[in-house]
């Protein structure tokens, strides 16, 4: 995990049951003698995520979220086993240890995986990091081949030929993550109708499917620290499957705030993708296009799609927040995320441009 972005204490509801925990740690674990700690990686807002301690070994332990009922959004046995499966081919991928499905230890399944040290670039980059246009550029430019490689990836190869469903995949997701919003709705969303009707009536065809992470973006990257062009570590893999690559580039735009995009998705840029030295989502999907070799004619589709998918998930959030689930104060402000994503995806819609 990123040095700068170290764990510290745990939230609120959100301590691990350390009694049941360390126990069975040393007892897969009997070589690692000397103390035993635990602390919560502060971001991310989907599974959780600890660093442990045990004697000298270092590991970072995954779990799913506190009060969800999205089952199929946290199954932490696919998760493991698309890691467990991909490191040996596709090195960012991280190596995981353990796999515990006996809920009895912490209440839900778990895992433990080796921890990535380097750098992560969240919203604002860590204090001192230098970050000139030419260093900005390399980043972007290895952010999307590390994509492309992603894509690339003979997966039936590694035993990974069942992990999804691509036949109708796009269709799927798109009806899937309507269905989800209704799920979770707690306001009246004007966009969500409109959109809902034209990601129907405007689905383009698939191109061939890859294996997928479904949620990458810069701040699921881990950058070496002496070369932060070189990516290191791709975290975050709970929502990965086989399935339509361009709906990874669809997520990649999605997250992608530019320097002159309106004041409303500058509040919620998720990284610092407005800094000079930034691909634009067209420079972005321009060269994804010519490293990976694959027609982007309906990318527009995927831009709006991602937009919906990723305002659905933030809704998610939000959800167990208005219910009580959660007192986690990050998500007070999220049904307004929630609507400006909604806004920018009717946009999209309506745009010819990315």
């Amino acid at each position: 995990m990123d040095l700068r972005d170290a764990a510290t204490s745990t939230r609120p509801g959100e301590e691990l049951n350390l009694t049941n925990l360390e126990p069975f740690l040393r007892s897969h674990f009997s070589e690692s003698l000397g103390g035993f700690s635990a602390q919560q990686f502060p971001s991310g807002h989907s599974n959780l995520t600890y660093f442990i301690q045990l004697g000298a070994r270092e590991m970072v332990l995954r779990r799913p979220p506190f009060g969800s009922k999205v089952k199929s959004a946290h199954d932490m046995s696919r998760e493991f086993r698309v890691l467990s499966k991909l490191h040996a081919v596709y090195l960012p991928a991280p190596e995981v240890f353990l796999f515990c499905d006996d809920v009895s230890i912490l209440g839900a399944p778990f895992y433990l995986m080796a921890p990535i040290h380097g750098v992560i670039l969240r919203r604002d980059p860590p204090p001192g990091l230098a970050l000139p246009p030419a260093t900005v550029r390399a980043i972007c430019e290895s952010f999307i081949d590390n994509l492309v490689r992603l894509h690339g990836i003979d997966y039936p190869a590694i035993d990974l030929a069942d992990f999804g469903k691509p036949t109708g995949y796009l269709q799927r997701q798109v009806l899937g993550w309507i269905e989800r919003y209704h799920g979770s709705k707690t306001h009246d969303i004007p966009e969500v109708a409109q959109l809902s009707a034209w990601m129907q009536q405007h689905l383009p065809p698939s191109p061939a499917a890859t294996l997928i992470h479904n949620d990458y973006k810069l701040d699921n990257v881990v950058l070496d620290a002496e070369n932060l062009a070189h990516i290191i570590g791709v975290l975050d893999w709970e929502m990965s499957t086989i399935g339509d690559p361009l709906s990874d580039l669809g997520t990649v735009l999605a997250y992608w705030v530019e320097k002159n995009d309106p004041d409303d998705l500058q509040k919620i840029r998720w990284g610092p993708t407005h800094y000079p030295g930034s691909l634009s989502r067209s420079e972005l999907v321009e060269r994804y296009a010519r490293v990976a070799a694959r027609s982007i004619e309906h990318i527009s589709y995927y831009l709006v799609f991602a937009r919906f998918k990723l305002a659905v998930i933030v809704q998610q959030i939000y959800y167990r927040y208005h219910l009580g689930l959660t007192q986690d104060p990050r998500f007070a402000a999220m049904s307004e995320v929630v609507q400006v994503l909604m806004r920018a995806a009717w946009h999209a819609a309506q745009s010819p441009s990315i």
